[in-house]
């Protein structure tokens, strides 16, 4: 009995041993967090975008980026890696060493892509991880002269008169340009066939010239064919009015119920980048945004602050994938 009772003594003792063995050898772990987020940033950032200089989503990469670097005096170097809608920049962002020096901005249109590639070579919600919605965004339908249309239901009353005449342009197939027309589609009981281009450019300056009839353009793109009287706009995607277009009502009001295309961006990092890392970043992207200068840019393009935490925004990239699966199912859209 006293030989099973030391025998007893001596496995608690060992396994207490063990225990505190192990937690001892996780302490550094945390240390190292924490130190990471202390010392955070101590080196450039590598802030890439998907997408060529000049659109929507570089305007606000640049703005973010230069509020950081004046705030940690660290330089935010902006890379734009074009390509497969945004799957390059995101596979390599993914790929990056998860220190928080390797951040990615993205736009509604990769979750799009992520709805509906099987081929992308990451996982939206698996290998990356949400730092932040940054802001919100609409777009504007808009026609072209040759549209005999000054409102939504001049329009979709137009489009099933003469069914087969009209398109939409996008920037290419499974971007967020091309869910916006064929959600139009589906909701409006149309026909726009869909045409995609090469960037959000090319798209512009085709509907300008007449080769489209029908677009969902950015307002900074749009903004000065409309002041040339080569395009109109009959009416935003967003869920309100937007305070720079007082008097251009939305979509869902001007006829289509339901309606709503919201053309966010938010930024992104490695899925194994340090909680505390992230939220750090999260935290200083929120201010930057937010900051009188940075508002003052962004609102002239129709950009609304958000500044969400990293748990609100891998939400909202999670129901924004369902939403997008759901319309490819209820619309029976044939991708290639």
């Amino acid at each position: 009995m006293t030989q099973f009772m030391h025998s007893r003594l001596a496995r608690v003792l060992w396994i207490s041993a063990a225990f505190y063995a192990g937690a001892c050898l996780a302490q550094p772990s945390f240390a190292a967090q924490g130190d990471a987020a202390t010392d955070y940033p101590s080196k450039p950032i590598r802030f890439i975008v998907p997408f060529v200089p000049g659109g929507g989503t570089d305007t606000a990469a640049r703005v973010i980026g230069k509020k950081l670097t004046d705030a940690w005096g660290q330089q935010v170097v902006v890379d734009n890696r074009p390509g497969a809608a945004g799957a390059i920049a995101l596979a390599t962002t993914a790929a990056a060493i998860p220190d928080g020096y390797t951040i990615c901005v993205i736009s509604a249109s990769q979750t799009v892509n992520s709805a509906t590639n099987p081929q992308l070579t990451y996982d939206l919600e698996k290998d990356l991880q949400g730092i932040t919605q940054a802001v919100s965004l609409f777009y504007v339908l808009s026609v072209g002269n040759s549209v005999p249309a000054t409102s939504v239901k001049e329009l979709i009353a137009y489009a099933k008169a003469n069914p087969g005449k009209l398109n939409f342009g996008s920037s290419g197939t499974r971007g967020l340009q091309h869910f916006a027309g064929e959600m139009f589609n589906h909701l409006a009981g149309v026909k726009l066939t869909h045409v995609p281009f090469k960037g959000g450019a090319a798209l512009v300056v085709a509907m300008a010239a007449g080769e489209i009839q029908v677009g969902f353009l950015a307002l900074v793109n749009v903004r000065p064919h409309v002041a040339r009287g080569r395009v109109r706009v009959l009416a935003i995607t967003a869920k309100q009015r937007a305070p720079v277009l007082p008097d251009v009502p939305t979509i869902a009001e001007a006829g289509v119920p339901g309606y709503e295309i919201d053309q966010w961006h938010g930024v992104v990092t490695g899925a194994k980048v340090p909680r505390a890392v992230v939220r750090k970043l999260s935290k200083a992207i929120g201010e930057a945004i937010r900051s009188p200068e940075a508002v003052q840019r962004l609102s002239a393009d129709g950009s609304t602050p958000v500044g969400s935490s990293p748990e609100q925004f891998a939400a909202h990239i999670k129901s924004e994938i369902a939403k997008w699966r759901m319309l490819v199912k209820d619309a029976g859209l044939a991708l290639h």
